[in-house]
């Protein structure tokens, strides 16, 4: 239970900030605060875990901190907050959390966890600068292969290092005033694997240790999921505190058990794996001389070229046998996917072949790691007749570093195949597929647990002193059983459904008469077109949201010429841009009209007339093309259970929630949300996606 002391704190903080922000206590956020505070302050409790979905406008933020900020402090726990994206981490830092201080009257320090990537590294703009042309450190991924903006970078590199020496920017990428391509970053960002941390020569100038420096006195860390789940990957405590000394709040936590797949999927990439084998070859062979003239042990260096030899061949065999399993007709795009995980006898044995190779070249890699980093140490001399980049101890040990860990994610790839059941063998919860993307180069296979709830048991739930996990769509058809089975939270947790303050008879939900339904894709599509302009002609803001890029594109052809609206399109500009557009053109009093696609289901904020009417062309059930998605299905069939019904309708109710939830943002809103799939009202699965919707008022056929 929790303490009286710390419940009257509690209380004494919702008041005061409600009362200094005029605001009026909401049922929905006591109920939160009470659930956060009953699961986090009991330090004897068997599931220490709230999962709280708090519907629209519920002020789940405000609820979340006033409760948690206390017992953390009074648990000598870390407070660790995660939102989705580093926009809504930013958002929490710099608004919500000063916010709460400055009208709750609780004090506390916090401070900002990005991973390395956010950050320039200082190292390698200083080898981009003078090595120009040429990036001296070994990628690590697949696809750090060169883009064309990467030749005409050098100016901006310039300005960067000036904008660091003159105070003006403190090396956060998020913060530099150009948009910065994905290859541009490669260039100057590192990772775990290659950054050589307290032995790099710019450690009392990196921006990354300078942001770390923060956490260690911090009582809040405001970071993103990716960030936790990285840091649980490399076992916890590397990145951020360990589980065990923190209190979690997963903002936006529907999304944390997909990017927990993301995180933990296994990928050999044909190409990339040769390339990088390929330059470590070449790196030994122009290094070897110099570093046994510093003391090397002569003998490694052989064994390790022999391995890479070795290891080029045996990667060549098996790009080659996967392409052969690839279906030969299909030119650009080719998928295989294994059948309840199983492979066949010639790939398992390839795969085992390169478990050895690849673990044996792991433990050579981290002998030469030692060896180098011992030199450097030691500050062993740069032998005569070597070049600077042979020499260079900051690269040389970067790469080694960089050998080993891609030693590591191939040994853990091919374990997944070697370990997978063969032929006749029940499945074991993996997915395995592979794919190209038209030529022996682009080869890929990728394992992933098809469910990623017994990594996050046993990485997080298992470990953390406590956790709430909250978003305004956690339950799909009214219980939170798909989300359950897919975290891996356990059932003894604390489950809450915290109704939105908004009035649901405020909108109209209609699903118009149609003779086309979506399977007849070319005839939807059509009336689409037919009817989209009358529907939305006196609409001022509209968001019109497709499952289809491909049917979002055919209908803006034909009705973007005859709509009064402007016409706003993803991806045609940045989110942000679009959005400040729509809002510009609403406040002029001109209409708009934003036509997105899945990504614009949650997210967007458009309260009041930047936003009336919101239309829906279908029921968005999942593109039935994703290996993991198939595995499970597969998985269900095998049990005798009905995936169609276990995973497409309530991802597809949840779904819907989600875009309807656009619609009312403030309590006053008012408006309509039209969806133009009739299977709604004919399908027998239809009615229990319609109940699980808010009591919209019905305008049905």
């Amino acid at each position: 239970m929790i303490d009286e002391g710390l419940q009257a704190e509690i209380r004494a903080a919702y008041q005061k900030l409600t009362e200094s922000l005029d605001l009026a206590p909401r049922w929905g956020q006591r109920q939160m605060i009470a659930e956060v505070a009953n699961a986090l302050a009991d330090p004897d409790a068997e599931t220490p875990i709230a999962v709280v979905e708090a519907g629209t406008g519920t002020g789940k933020t405000i609820a979340y901190l006033v409760a948690a900020l206390p017992i953390a402090r009074a648990r000598a726990k870390k407070l660790v907050v995660a939102s989705a994206t580093v926009a809504l981490q930013e958002q929490l830092l710099f608004r919500d959390l000063p916010d709460v201080m400055k009208h709750s009257g609780l004090s506390f320090d916090a401070a900002l966890a990005k991973g390395r990537g956010r950050y320039v590294c200082l190292l390698k703009l200083d080898h981009q600068l003078s090595d120009r042309g040429a990036d001296p450190l070994i990628p690590l991924y697949p696809d750090e292969f060169p883009g064309a903006e990467e030749e005409v970078a050098g100016p901006m590199l310039d300005e960067m290092i000036q904008a660091l020496g003159d105070g003006s920017w403190d090396g956060d990428l998020d913060a530099w005033p150009e948009q910065l391509s994905v290859s541009v970053r490669r260039l100057i960002t590192t990772d775990q694997s290659q950054c050589t941390g307290r032995r790099c020569p710019h450690i009392a100038q990196c921006s990354f240790f300078r942001a770390r420096e923060g956490l260690e006195e911090a009582d809040v860390i405001v970071t993103n999921h990716d960030l936790v789940l990285s840091d649980l990957r490399l076992g916890g405590g590397v990145i951020l505190p360990a589980p065990e000394d923190s209190l979690y709040v997963f903002d936006e936590g529907h999304q944390l058990p997909a990017k927990c797949l993301n995180q933990f999927a296994l990928r050999f990439h044909a190409g990339g794996t040769l390339q990088g084998l390929r330059d470590s070859e070449r790196w030994l062979a122009a290094s070897t001389e110099a570093w046994v003239a510093q003391g090397l042990d002569e003998r490694l260096i052989p064994g390790m070229t022999s391995l890479l030899t070795d290891l080029i061949q045996r990667s060549e065999d098996v790009a080659e046998l996967l392409w052969h399993l690839l279906p030969p007709d299909e030119f650009e795009r080719a998928e295989h996917r294994f059948p309840h995980g199983r492979i066949p006898a010639d790939l398992a044995e390839q795969a085992a072949g390169l478990v050895a190779q690849w673990g044996q070249l792991n433990r050579e890699a981290t002998r030469l790691e030692a060896a180098l980093d011992n030199n450097q140490s030691s500050g062993a001399s740069s032998a005569e007749g070597a070049t600077a980049s042979t020499m260079d101890p900051d690269l040389n040990l970067a790469n080694a570093q960089g050998l080993v860990a891609r030693a590591e994610q191939q040994l853990a790839v091919w374990r997944a195949f070697a370990d997978a059941p063969g032929e006749g063998q029940p499945g074991d919860g993996w997915a395995r597929w592979c794919h190209h993307r038209g030529t022996p180069q682009t080869i890929e296979c990728q394992a992933s647990p098809i469910l990623p709830g017994e990594l996050l048991h046993d990485a997080l739930w298992q470990r953390a002193a406590g956790a709430v996990i909250t978003s305004a769509t956690l339950s799909a058809l009214g219980t939170f059983e798909r989300f359950r089975e897919r975290s891996g939270v356990p059932a003894s947790a604390r489950w809450k459904q915290v109704a939105s303050p908004f009035d649901p008879g405020r909108a109209t939900f209609c699903v118009p008469a149609m003779t086309a339904e979506p399977g007849s894709q070319d005839a939807h599509t059509l009336e689409l077109i037919e009817k989209l302009p009358a529907l939305i002609a006196n609409d001022q803001g509209v968001l019109i949201l497709f499952t289809s890029r491909r049917q979002m594109e055919a209908v803006l052809e034909q009705i973007e010429p005859v709509l009064p609206h402007h016409v706003l399109v993803q991806d045609r500009m940045s989110k942000n841009r679009l959005l400040n557009e729509h809002r510009a053109h609403i406040d002029k009093g001109e209409p708009s009209a934003i036509f997105g696609l899945a990504s614009f289901f949650e997210g967007i904020d458009l309260p009041g007339e930047y936003c009336r009417h919101v239309v829906i062309a279908k029921l968005p059930f999942a593109v039935p093309d994703d290996p993991i998605a198939a595995a499970h299905a597969e998985l269900l069939e095998a049990q005798g259970r009905d995936p169609f019904m276990e995973i497409s309708v309530p991802d597809a109710a949840q779904k819907l929630v989600q875009a309807s939830g656009r619609l009312l943002r403030t309590e006053e809103d008012e408006g309509r949300v039209t969806l133009m799939d009739t299977r709604l009202i004919s399908r027998r699965y239809g009615r229990s996606i319609l109940d699980s919707l808010p009591a919209y008022k019905r305008e049905l056929g």
